[in-house]
C-alpha cells in the first residue's frame, strides 16, 4: 500500500516528500511532474510568491534509468525564497488560519513557528506525489482532471475574474467551488467491509486535508437531501460494450451518475465526480480584528504576503490528492510489487467482470 510523508517550511530550504509503496518498473517522466507543479502555481489571483518561485522537482531515491525500483521515492522542491531565519516574529493571529490554535497547542510565543508549516506551500510536494500517482494511473487509462465551477458565487469566466479583481481592489480575498473528475476507473476499488476502507471516505479525507477546504460532496451530494429515492438512484442496465467514457468495458451500466462513481464505498465503474468548497484565503491586506499575544491588547491581524484567490490551484492539488488515493486503491486490489504483474492482474480482472 502507498504512504507518504512530507516535510519542510514555507520559507525553509525546501519542501520534501517520501513516497513508499509505488510498484517497480514505472517509468517516471520528470517533465510531467514539473508540468503539474506549474499548473499549481497558475491562476488569476495568485500572489507575488508565485512570481518568485519556479517549482521544479528533483528525485533523489527510488529510481534507476528513470524507472521505479519499488523502494521509497524521495522528492524535493527547493524554495528560492529561503528566508525563515530572517523573517520577523508574528504576534497577531489571523482569523481563519491555524495561527492561534497552533500557538496554544504547542506553547509557542511566535506565530511564525505555526504558519511556516501550516502554509499551503506544503501542497507543492503533494502535487509532486500526485503527479507520480497520475503517471501510474495512466498505465491503466485512468485520467484525472479538475475545473473551477464558481468564484464568490459567480459561475462564468468573465464574472469570476471580475470577482477576483474586486477582491484585489478591496484588499480582500475570495473562495469558490471546484470539481475533480476521474475517468476510466474499474468497478471494485475500495471496500464496504470496514469504514476506513471505503473509497469515498478515503477520498474525502484526502481532499478535506487540503488547507482551506471546508466542504465536499460526491456526485449529486446535497441534492440527495431534497429528492425522492426514485428520482436520484442510478438505474442499472445490462449490456456489452464500453462505458459512457469509452474507456472501461462494462457488463452493467447506468444512464445517470448521481452516485458520482461510488456506491457503498466501492467504485462502480462510472466516472468519479467530486466537488469541494475552498474558503477565502485567511490573510487579508485589510486585516480583521485580532489580539496581540504579547500585550493581550486589541490589534489588527498580521499581514503576510499572500494570494487573493487559489480555487484553481486547489483543484490541481485535489487532483493530486485523489490520484494518490486511487493509485493506492489500485495497488491494494491488483498487487504492488511489479508493474507488469499488476497489469496482468488487472487484465484478468477485467476479463472476469466483462
Amino acid at each position: 500500500m502507498l504512504r507518504f510523508l512530507t516535510a519542510g517550511e514555507s520559507h525553509g530550504k525546501a519542501m520534501v516528500a517520501i513516497l513508499e509503496g509505488m510498484s517497480a518498473g514505472l517509468r517516471i517522466d520528470l517533465a510531467k511532474i514539473n508540468q503539474e507543479l506549474k499548473r499549481r502555481q497558475a491562476g488569476f489571483g495568485r500572489g507575488v510568491r508565485m512570481q518568485i518561485e519556479n517549482d521544479r522537482a528533483e528525485i533523489f531515491s527510488g529510481l534507476k534509468n528513470n524507472k521505479t525500483l519499488g523502494s521509497p521515492l524521495t522528492l524535493l522542491i527547493r524554495n528560492k525564497d529561503f528566508s525563515i531565519e530572517r523573517l520577523p516574529k508574528v504576534i497577531c493571529p489571523r482569523p481563519g488560519h491555524a495561527d492561534l490554535s497552533g500557538l496554544l497547542k504547542y506553547g509557542f510565543t511566535d506565530i511564525r513557528n505555526v504558519l511556516e508549516r501550516a502554509s499551503a506551500r506544503n501542497t507543492a510536494v503533494i502535487v509532486g506525489i500526485g503527479a507520480i500517482c497520475k503517471i501510474f494511473l495512466e498505465e491503466f487509462k485512468i485520467k484525472i482532471s479538475s475545473r473551477v465551477l464558481s468564484i464568490g458565487g459567480e459561475n462564468n469566466i468573465g464574472s469570476m475574474k471580475d470577482k477576483i479583481s474586486e477582491a484585489i481592489r478591496l484588499k480582500d480575498t475570495v473562495g469558490g467551488i471546484f470539481e475533480v473528475r476521474a475517468k476510466g476507473l474499474p468497478v471494485g476499488l475500495g471496500s464496504y467491509v470496514q469504514p476506513d476502507e471505503r473509497l469515498d471516505g478515503r477520498l474525502a479525507q484526502a481532499v478535506m486535508s487540503i488547507p482551506g477546504i471546508k466542504a465536499l460532496e460526491i456526485g449529486l451530494g446535497f441534492g440527495y437531501a431534497v429528492s425522492f429515492g426514485s428520482e436520484v438512484h442510478d438505474a442499472i442496465y445490462r449490456g456489452k460494450g464500453l462505458s459512457p467514457q469509452g474507456i472501461v468495458p462494462k457488463r452493467y451500466f447506468r444512464k445517470t451518475n448521481n452516485a458520482g462513481g461510488i456506491e457503498g464505498g466501492v467504485s462502480n465503474g462510472e466516472e468519479l465526480v467530486i466537488r469541494a468548497c475552498m474558503k477565502p484565503i485567511s490573510t487579508l491586506m485589510n486585516p480583521l480584528d485580532s489580539v496581540n499575544i504579547k500585550t493581550n491588547r486589541p490589534s489588527k491581524a498580521a499581514v503576510e504576503r499572500s494570494d487573493t484567490c487559489v480555487v484553481s490551484a486547489a483543484g490541481v492539488v485535489a487532483e493530486s490528492s485523489c490520484a494518490y488515493v486511487l493509485a493506492d486503491a489500485m495497488l491494494e486490489k491488483f498487487g504492488s510489487d511489479s508493474l507488469g504483474d499488476i497489469k496482468e492482474n488487472y487484465k484478468n480482472y477485467l476479463r472476469r467482470i466483462t
